[in-house]
C-alpha cells in the first residue's frame, strides 16, 4: 500500500491537471490528504473526473472557500454554526483519524514511550526540557531515557491538526488553556515550526531528540516513532484504527448544527484522546457545484472505506453517512445521479 500511495501522491498533479474532462477543485487540511489523494486516483480511474486537491492546511482551506476560489474547502477544525452562517457555508465530516505525538529518540522504539497530557503540556510549554525529566521517567520506569534536550516541533501554518492537538491540551491541561489556548494557530511558547503535516514529519525525522505531532497516516508513512498516551479513563493506549473508532463511538454529530463537534478526550476506556474528524465546506449559493463535489464524496463513502482503513483512517459509520445524505437532501445538494 505504501508504494501505491507514493505513486498516487506523485500522480496528484496528473489527477488534478487541466486536461480535457471535468475537474473538481478543493483545498485545505493536510490531515486527510493521503486518503483524499487515494480516493481521487480511484475515482478518476472509474469516472474520468479529476480531483485537484491542494494540501495547504485547514486555515488555507477555510480562506479559499470563503473567497470562493475553490469548489470545496477542507478543515479539521469544524466551524461553528454562526461562522457557517456568516460565510454562507455548508459543512459535513468526511473521515475520522487521529493526531499522534511522534519522537526521534534513538534508544526508543515506536510505541515504547508513555506520555500523559501533563507531560505533553509541560513539554510544549517549555517546562519539561530534557527526556530524563522525573515525570517522564516515572511514567516509563523500564526505559533508559537520555539526558538530552527536547527539540519541540509544531506547525507553522494555520492548521486543523494544530486545532485538534491544542483543543486536546486545553481540555486536559488548565495551564495550557489559560496561557496558550486552542485554535488553528496559537502563540507557541517554544519550538520550531514546520509547514503541514509533511513539514513536521520531516523535521522530526531529521532532528534527534525531537517531538512533534502529526496525523497518524503521516507517522506510519514516514516510519516515525509514535508514543502511547494516557486517556481520560486512565489507560495507556496506542494510536490505531481500533482506538480511533473507540473515540468516535461516543461522538454525536448533529446535522442541525452542521455536524459541529470536537472528538478529543473521549471517555471510552480504549479511546485515543487526540481523535478528530476532517470536514468539507461548501458555498451555499452553488448547489450544482456542491452536487458535483458530493457525488465524489458519496462515491468515497460507498467504495472508499477499505482504502481509508489501509491508510489508517476510520471511515464514517453507516448511520453518520445516512445523516449526511439527508443533510444534502434537506439543502438541495444531493447528487443528481
Amino acid at each position: 500500500m505504501r508504494k501505491l500511495i507514493t505513486g498516487i501522491l506523485s500522480a496528484g498533479i496528473l489527477v488534478g491537471s487541466a486536461l480535457a474532462g471535468e475537474t473538481i477543485n478543493g483545498a485545505g487540511a493536510t490531515f486527510p490528504y493521503p486518503v483524499y489523494a487515494a480516493w481521487a486516483y480511484m475515482y478518476y480511474k472509474e469516472t474520468g473526473i479529476k480531483l485537484n486537491y491542494q494540501s495547504i492546511g485547514s486555515g488555507g482551506g477555510v480562506r479559499q472557500i470563503k473567497n470562493r476560489t475553490v469548489d470545496f474547502g477542507a478543515s479539521d477544525a469544524p466551524l461553528k454554526p454562526e461562522k457557517l452562517d456568516e460565510y454562507k457555508l455548508y459543512q459535513f465530516p468526511a473521515i475520522i483519524g487521529g493526531v499522534v505525538p511522534v519522537v526521534n529518540i534513538p534508544s526508543v522504539k515506536a510505541g515504547q514511550l508513555k506520555l500523559d497530557s501533563d507531560a505533553v503540556c509541560r513539554i510544549y510549554l517549555g517546562k519539561i526540557k530534557y527526556w530524563d525529566n522525573p515525570h517522564i521517567k516515572e511514567l516509563n520506569p523500564n526505559l533508559k531515557l537520555p539526558h538530552k534536550e527536547i527539540q519541540v516541533v509544531h506547525r507553522s501554518d494555520g492548521s486543523g491538526t494544530t486545532a485538534i492537538f491544542t483543543t486536546y491540551l486545553a481540555g486536559a491541561c488548565p495551564e495550557w488553556k489559560e496561557k496558550v489556548g486552542a485554535g488553528k494557530a496559537v502563540k507557541w511558547p517554544v519550538g520550531i515550526g514546520g509547514k503541514g503535516n509533511e513539514g513536521v514529519a520531516n523535521y522530526v525525522k531529521r532532528l534527534r531528540y525531537s517531538i512533534g505531532y502529526v496525523e497518524f497516516a503521516y507517522a506510519k508513512q514516514n516510519r516515525l516513532k509514535y508514543t502511547l498516551l494516557k486517556n481520560p479513563a486512565g489507560n495507556f493506549v496506542a494510536p490505531s484504527i481500533e482506538t480511533f473508532k473507540a473515540a468516535g463511538a461516543t461522538a454525536n454529530f448533529d446535522p442541525k448544527k452542521h455536524f459541529y463537534l470536537w472528538m478529543v478526550n473521549a471517555p471510552g476506556k480504549n479511546a485515543w484522546p487526540i481523535a478528530g474528524a476532517s470536514f468539507i465546506l461548501e458555498a451555499r449559493e452553488k448547489p450544482q457545484v456542491n452536487k458535483k463535489v458530493n457525488k465524489f464524496f458519496k462515491w468515497a463513502f460507498e467504495k472508499g472505506d477499505q482504502i481509508a482503513i489501509r491508510l489508517d483512517y476510520v471511515p464514517l459509520p453507516k448511520e453518520l453517512k445516512e445523516k449526511i445524505y439527508k443533510y444534502w437532501k434537506d439543502h438541495g445538494i444531493y447528487p443528481d445521479n
